[in-house]
């Protein structure tokens, strides 16, 4: 029996949409990161992000956007931000009944992204 993806143990996209949905409430309060966002189209980010997120999990559509690096090119995010992003994120999958040992290892997954977007 073949093992379950981070995509399938944490609910599809259905449950994604959800997440992503938290998480950027959590991402438009927080004023050490939402002036990131002031002139993005939240709707197309949302489902952009969903996309992303569920391919990055192991979700069977391709991703077709732009690179981490291309994305984040001249946005200067450091790590203090990235940092917020990443707890953001950990608190809207922990609402959405996604185990901690699972929180983890996504956090880790999406972490080696670090060197694609910080300093740009």
């Amino acid at each position: 029996m073949q093992a379950l993806t981070s995509y399938e143990k944490i609910g599809r996209e259905k449950c994604i949409e959800k997440i992503v949905d938290v998480f950027y409430q959590y991402i438009l309060a927080d004023d050490s990161i939402n002036h990131f966002f002031a002139d993005t189209d939240m709707e197309k980010q949302r489902r952009h992000q969903t996309a992303f997120i569920s391919y990055a999990l192991g979700g069977s559509k391709p991703y077709t956007g732009r690179s981490m690096e291309k994305a984040h090119t001249g946005l200067n995010i450091q790590p203090e931000h990235t940092d917020a992003v990443l707890k953001h994120l950990s608190n809207a999958m922990a609402l959405h009944g996604v185990t901690p040992q699972e929180v983890d290892a996504i956090i880790a997954q999406v972490s080696q992204l670090r060197q694609a977007i910080e300093y740009k």
